[in-house]
């Protein structure tokens, strides 16, 4: 069976820069002028901005639907590709990474904590319509329409297999990613997906040096290690998880025609595929199985407790994220005369002559939100470990092999090395009747 060639990926990007550099609609502000410079008046009146909001929403649940198709019913690895090079195309360098699916979440996440903020109802639409089909079909959003997931599975041309002991731990980072970007989010101190998105300098084609060079580290760690920020930063992916172990639809392995070959094993590049236990546990170690069950079961609300706490410890530090925040403080150590000079950020306030109290009134509400959020937060982030490690306590019996849907990204790869897959079983077939692989002796699958 024919590979995609290794330098696929490489003209991919460089055509696909080819719509940023053209450009779009302007869909920012432009900037202040200190010189009085005006722009130029446009001759052609620009097109309004609903009908992008309209359009982005179409073709994002068309490719959902064609990725879906792809993925279940064709078990098409080509097809999926084909949809991932459009997706960096249109959402990535065309959209430039905006409006995004996993950004949507902090939006999503202020809006239900501060009523005077009015969700878009654009942004509302791309964080429900990818739950929607991962509810139907499974994560074929981070297959193939997510541009993020997209450009990082084009660069995957050497994956390395990541052990499981270090696989887990480090999945494990998404929680507290997720955590961390609704509580900033929700107290309206920052939106640190966004700001931290290690591909939007790369699909703007502009961006500070770090966020570059950082969008270009994760590209080469995700030529060994497939979708690094997926597997192990992406918050959307955490939630889209969890909703995938409901799906209808799903990629699946047959038991009836599964000839235990282990090859889709061997191929799934983020560790999807769960093998089945090659021997029966002995009693004695099933009872040692139970009792650590238990005793961690039993654990699990002090380790939730625990991280609760820790979350209350932090209130302070994780506060100052909030601008209001570090100019009261700034304000009080002025008026204390720790500091005699001003910053910018204090001269711009007493340029406003609103009096100082405003601002520690401001800072205190700020901090009064961190000490209601923090605490939620990190006892998130303890239940997610004390779930795994729940998990991990007992070991579980598997008849056939069998995938983890929580962690299928519907990449599509394991179905070109199936025996069972519709176009191998063809080409099986014209191999033996060519003579040139034995007749499968009977009974057998």
């Amino acid at each position: 069976m024919k590979r995609w060639p290794s330098y696929i990926p490489g003209a991919v990007l460089l055509f696909a820069v080819l719509p940023g550099i053209a450009g779009a609609a302007s869909r920012f502000p432009p900037p202040d002028f200190e010189s009085g410079h005006q722009l130029p008046t446009a001759t052609t009146p620009a097109p309004d901005a609903s009908w992008y909001a309209i359009l982005d929403v179409a073709v994002l649940i068309a490719a959902l639907g064609v990725a879906s198709y792809l993925i279940l019913a064709r078990r098409s690895r080509r097809g999926v590709i084909g949809v991932t090079i459009f997706a960096i195309i249109y959402f990535g360098f065309w959209r430039e990474g905006c409006v995004c699916p996993i950004g949507s979440v902090q939006n999503v996440s202020l809006a239900l904590f501060d009523r005077g903020y009015v969700l878009p109802l654009i942004v509302g639409a791309f964080f429900l319509i990818p739950i929607i089909f991962t509810f139907l079909f499974g994560r074929t959003f981070c297959a193939a329409v997510c541009p993020l997931g997209a450009i990082q599975d084009l660069v995957a041309t050497s994956p390395v297999r990541v052990p499981m002991w270090l696989e887990t731990p480090l999945s494990l980072l998404r929680h507290i990613y997720l955590a961390a970007a609704v509580l900033f989010a929700a107290t309206g101190s920052a939106f640190i997906i966004c700001e931290y998105d290690p591909f939007i300098a790369i699909f703007r084609l502009s961006g500070r040096f770090n966020m570059v060079l950082l969008g270009v580290a994760m590209l080469l760690l995700g030529m060994i290690v497939v979708r690094p920020y997926c597997r192990y930063f992406c918050p959307y992916g955490v939630i889209l998880g969890w909703i995938s172990r409901a799906s209808t639809w799903h990629a699946r392995i047959d038991p009836q025609q599964c000839v235990n070959c282990h090859l889709c094993k061997d191929t799934c590049p983020v560790n999807a595929i769960r093998v089945p236990t090659v021997e029966p546990i002995p009693p004695a170690e099933r009872g040692a199985d139970r009792r650590r069950f238990v005793l961690t079961a039993a654990a699990l609300p002090l380790i939730v407790a625990l991280g609760a706490g820790i979350g209350y410890l932090l209130v302070e530090p994780m506060s100052r994220m909030d601008v209001a925040v570090r100019l009261a403080d700034r304000l009080h150590a002025e008026q204390a005369g720790v500091f005699t000079d001003l910053t910018d950020q204090t001269k711009a306030f007493r340029a406003t002559g609103s009096p100082i109290a405003d601002a520690y009134d401001r800072a205190a509400t700020v901090t009064w939100r961190y000490r209601i959020g923090t605490p939620i937060a990190g006892a998130f982030v303890a239940l997610a470990f004390g779930m795994t490690w729940l998990q991990l306590a007992r070991r579980t019996r598997r008849a056939e092999y069998d995938i983890d849907r929580a962690w299928c990204v519907a990449c599509a790869r394991c179905f070109r090395y199936c025996p069972h897959d519709p176009r191998n079983v063809e080409m099986l077939n014209e191999l033996t009747a060519a003579g040139q692989m034995p007749a499968a002796a009977p009974g057998t699958s």
